[in-house]
């Protein structure tokens, strides 16, 4: 298996893949904001941006081989759930990784983990339950 076969396996490159992944991001970038806002730090920042670009490196790096975005994910809600809360649990620890460097703003602490594991997933998941609740209605809807 080639590198671009395994990728394939991996990613559906199809518009319902790319309006995930877009609502992916705008979701951790929520996540960002919010707690930003409540730390009381500036939203035009460098800090934000490498808060940002921590969680979303850890997302593509476990969600991405995980299937988030395979063409098999969103016909079982329960799997599908499970897969996104297990691949935001990884993004987390690689975020609280590079945290711990000197590269990005913060630092490692189990708190903010778990509050980022809940929020993040509570996100997440709202946006993409939303999404497939939706596209289910259309096309239950749509003439045969």
């Amino acid at each position: 298996m080639t590198a671009l076969d395994w990728v394939r396996s991996r990613v559906d490159p199809s518009t319902a893949t790319a309006l995930f992944l877009v609502g992916d991001l705008l979701a951790i970038a929520v996540f960002i904001v919010m707690g930003e806002i409540s730390h009381e730090y500036p939203l035009l920042s460098v800090r934000v941006l490498g808060t940002y670009a921590q969680f979303v490196i850890g997302w593509l790096v476990v969600a991405i081989p995980a299937g988030v975005y395979a063409t098999d994910y969103r016909r079982d809600l329960t799997r599908s759930t499970a897969l996104v809360l297990g691949a935001w649990l990884g993004a987390d620890v690689v975020a609280q990784g590079l945290r711990s460097t000197s590269v990005f703003p913060g630092n490692a602490a189990l708190t903010f983990a778990i509050v980022a594991f809940l929020v993040g997933g509570i996100l997440l998941l709202a946006w993409r339950l939303t999404l497939a609740l939706v596209t289910s209605r259309r096309q239950s809807t749509a003439p045969a």
